[in-house]
């Protein structure tokens, strides 16, 4: 872990773009009481085509311009077009953004032709060949290994080919295995790979709704932990499941944050409680 101690402890917050005016009211009160926690930044996902990436560019927006923080857009390449990537770097560079978080992202059902970029890896090439050192590029990073690898070793390779290429940090895929953490890292400083790789958490509040998200990216919930939260969902104990769920998160971050990691990301699901809940009971080791 002695690649990552040499970096701050900074918590750094997610939130989806909403799909009603109605949303993007309410997500405007949520960030303003996480503000509270002080993130580095706030990451903003992206979706591909019509409304929903029309609200990612009005969310950055507002982010960057009518808030405090750093904005940060997801950018994902699927489907998209040099044309289409440079009139959205133009779009974030006239707002002032310096942080974008590149992605491959899913191939929708049906899509034979991934478009001119096949990976986050091209992506991220194009954007320093066409921007040099303007956007500071997060990536992915995959703890417990990257879906369509075929080993660990295989998805090491993979993920230093993309730093390669231009990253600068990288934001972990959620998991809830501390030590799947700790070997990627060790992993990572073998095969000379050294920038910051930042934990992404997920807070633990609906067993239905975590359990569909992990089948669809990959990741794992260990069997005791899933027969817990089964077992109070069963039951149709949603406070005592939102309580086991924080207290467990806490102490996942917190040996973390002890081990040396260099920050926390939130995936917070554009909600209030679970992350500042889980940020206020932790104890950093680094200054932000």
């Amino acid at each position: 872990m002695q690649s990552q101690q040499k970096y701050p402890q900074p918590v750094s917050l997610e939130f989806f773009p909403p799909r009603t005016d109605e949303g993007f009211e309410k997500l405007k009160g949520t960030i303003a009481e996480l503000g509270t926690l002080k993130p580095e930044y706030i990451s903003v996902t992206y979706g591909a085509g019509g409304t929903t990436q029309a609200r990612t560019v009005e969310t950055v927006t507002y982010i960057q311009q009518e808030t405090p923080f750093d904005a940060a857009p997801h950018l994902t390449c699927i489907g998209q077009t040099k044309e289409s990537v440079l009139e959205l770097l133009h779009t974030y560079d006239q707002l002032g953004v310096n942080r974008i978080v590149a992605l491959r992202g899913d191939l929708p059902s049906g899509m034979l032709d991934p478009g001119e970029f096949k990976y986050a890896s091209d992506l991220i090439r194009f954007i320093r060949e066409q921007t040099g050192d303007r956007f500071k590029l997060e990536v992915a990073a995959y703890p417990e290994t990257h879906p369509q690898a075929k080993n660990c070793d295989e998805g090491i390779r993979w993920f230093k080919y993309k730093v390669d290429q231009g990253a600068d940090a990288a934001i972990t895929q959620y998991f809830y295995n501390v030590d799947s953490y700790l070997y990627f890292i060790d992993s990572c400083e073998a095969a000379g790979i050294d920038l910051p790789i930042v934990p992404g958490i997920m807070p633990i509040t609906n067993y239905d709704q975590l359990m569909r998200f992990s089948n669809m990216c990959g990741a794992e919930v260990p069997r005791w932990l899933r027969c817990r939260l089964e077992g109070f969902s069963d039951r149709g104990d949603m406070e005592g499941l939102r309580a086991f769920g924080r207290d467990f998160v806490i102490t996942l971050c917190q040996r973390l944050l002890d081990a040396g990691a260099p920050g926390l990301h939130f995936y917070t699901m554009n909600q209030v409680e679970p992350t500042r809940s889980i940020v206020q009971a932790l104890t950093f080791h680094r200054p932000a």
